[in-house]
């Protein structure tokens, strides 16, 4: 078995810096860090996470609370937290609010007490519709160390990790104005959330922006349906969602483009638009909002507004276990901002 005595003596380096450099510590340069860790992966070193635990007083695990893990979207956060969690050394515990603030608190409780060195947290719907957060202050006032991702509140000073969602809705509006489109709608089932609703601000501006005015008859908002379970959300996508998309768009007077606040809404409307017989993207481009796989539900291929959740979870592990080896009593925080981007797909 590989041990840092023996990668210091093939670097040629103290065991100190090999230590150091196996964690990432700011007090070793980038090339030494690397080098260090290119080795140690060649040779299949394994740290011994007890004695690791035992010397730094840490439990080298992170605790991570997700609204919803049958949301592809943060199925696919967790996988990009699961990798950087790997290769910075730490473990994690990951619970799922359900979008309830009762069961955020509870797990609040579980991992703030001691048993991890930081959490991970994009809100439930309820915690933010109720607009109360005094469970995460006193997370925060035990000195745990917190980022918050995707869905924050302001109200919190922590790290946080987003992409900027006002702005992917409004600069898709422009591109699609800049491609001749005079009536663009838009469709949102996630009104009820913050990020549902700097989407449908990011669209409304857009639209007065560009075209003088926001149309109310050129968006279509169907029933919220984060909070019910993953079979009847699929009945209704398929039943009342989609009645109410076909009415949209055969009955929306000089429709020549749709923009969908989520990919499902989407993929139905390209659906229905091919069932309709008008020509896609000639005719009608439609834009989604999620990732590519999802996308390939459709015919055409749906157009999609891609957040990257796999570099949000990576980057929001990068951020925490920065905070948990900070000896800074600096208290400024972050907020970065991750860039979505569009492409994918023939309905555009």
């Amino acid at each position: 078995m590989i041990t840092l005595k023996q990668l210091a003596k093939e670097l040629n380096v103290s065991v100190s810096t090999v230590s150091k450099a196996m964690n990432n510590s700011e007090e070793i340069s980038t090339d030494t860090i690397n080098r260090v860790q290119k080795l140690a992966t060649e040779l299949n070193y394994k740290r011994n996470k007890i004695a690791l635990s035992l010397k730094s007083n840490k439990t080298l695990t992170l605790g991570v609370i997700l609204p919803d893990i049958l949301n592809r979207f943060y199925a696919k956060v967790l996988y990009g937290v699961q990798i950087a969690a790997e290769e910075l050394g730490y473990d994690i515990i990951t619970f799922f609010s359900r979008e309830s603030m009762s069961k955020e608190i509870d797990y609040l409780q579980i991992i703030g007490s001691g048993t991890v060195d930081g959490v991970l947290l994009a809100l439930s719907e309820e915690t933010l519709n109720k607009n109360e957060f005094s469970h995460i202050k006193d997370l925060t006032l035990n000195n745990t160390p917190l980022v918050m991702l995707d869905r924050i509140t302001d109200k919190i000073s922590c790290d946080k990790v987003i992409i900027d969602d006002f702005d992917a809705i409004y600069n898709e509006v422009k591109s699609l104005a800049k491609m001749g489109r005079k009536r663009i709608g838009f469709i949102t089932a996630i009104n009820n959330l913050n990020v549902g609703q700097f989407r449908s601000n990011g669209y409304r501006k857009a639209s007065i922006d560009f075209f003088g005015k926001c149309d109310e008859e050129l968006i279509l908002k169907l029933a919220h349906q984060t909070n019910i379970s993953h079979i009847q959300n699929s009945e209704y996508y398929r039943t009342s969602a989609h009645k109410s998309i076909e009415q949209f768009i055969a009955n929306t007077a000089g429709l020549d483009a749709i923009i969908a606040a989520d990919n499902i809404s989407g993929i139905l409307a390209v659906n229905i638009g091919s069932k309709l017989n008008i020509d896609i993207p000639k005719d009608l481009s439609i834009v989604g909002f999620g990732d590519k796989l999802t996308s390939m539900l459709s015919h055409p291929q749906l157009t999609t507004i891609n957040q990257h959740a796999v570099q949000i979870g990576k980057r929001s592990v990068e951020l925490l276990i920065k905070r948990i080896n900070s000896k800074s009593t600096d208290n400024s925080f972050v907020t970065e901002i991750i860039q979505t981007s569009t492409g994918g797909g023939s309905s555009k």
